[in-house]
């Protein structure tokens, strides 16, 4: 996606699916039918929904199995993208197990700092990706205050070059009212910056960060497959 203005919103959702208990007795082809249907729809509504990666959470979380990160000017793309999966064989494979919604925009305490993948930043091979509330009394502190420790937060972040943040807002459209989702070549990375910014005054206003999936980018195919217990080429 291009680099957009400040003034602009988009919208943007991480999709996270575990296989269904049935798919174990499905013969090979017809999870083989299921996945390339998938890859169908998402090639479908490729013109109002990007895809942002595909991630194979197997092996990292025992939740989920995959992370579908989309991307869309309206939300009622994503209502006809996922319609859209469900009428597939798709819909009775795989079961959807968290949507995080949110809205991707400028930064209010720095107008210059916004979600890396609207400014255009190609994705990192790793997904970080989780809900995040604070507390009240984070609102009721005057918004110099805030912006303040937004900043000393943001110098600690800085020390990590590699990695790419996007936060969006869920602010009345859903329980959290962040999402965060990071991204880098090196989950090692990720691991070293979070524990970093464990340090940061602003961490007394945290209410909610978990829970916390992580996931590895490829091909959707191959990501779906995955879920879905195809064999690998």
């Amino acid at each position: 996606m291009s680099e957009k203005s400040a003034s602009q919103s988009t919208f943007t959702t991480f999709w996270l699916f575990r296989a269904s208990e049935r798919v174990a007795d499905w013969p090979e082809a017809n999870r083989r039918t299921a996945c390339n249907a998938a890859i169908t729809a998402l090639d479908a509504h490729k013109a109002t929904v990007s895809l942002r990666g595909a991630y194979s959470t197997v092996g990292l979380a025992a939740e989920v199995d995959l992370i579908l990160w989309v991307v869309a000017e309206q939300a009622e793309s994503f209502q006809r993208l996922a319609a859209d999966l469900r009428r597939h064989p798709v819909g009775g494979a795989l079961e959807m197990r968290h949507a995080y919604l949110g809205v991707g925009s400028a930064s209010q305490y720095d107008p210059n700092h916004g979600p890396a993948f609207l400014r255009g930043l190609p994705p990192k091979r790793y997904l970080s990706v989780y809900p995040f509330t604070k507390t009240a009394e984070w609102f009721l502190l005057p918004f110099e205050q805030r912006r303040d420790l937004m900043v000393e937060h943001g110098k600690m972040g800085h020390e990590f070059p590699s990695i790419l943040t996007n936060t969006v807002s869920s602010f009345g459209i859903a329980d959290q009212e962040f999402v965060v989702a990071l991204e880098d070549d090196d989950p090692a990375i990720l691991v070293k910056m979070v524990q970093r910014l464990r340090a940061a005054k602003v961490r007394e206003y945290t209410q909610v960060d978990t829970p916390i999936f992580l996931g590895l980018r490829d091909e959707p195919g191959a990501v779906i497959g995955d879920a879905l217990g195809l064999p690998r080429p």
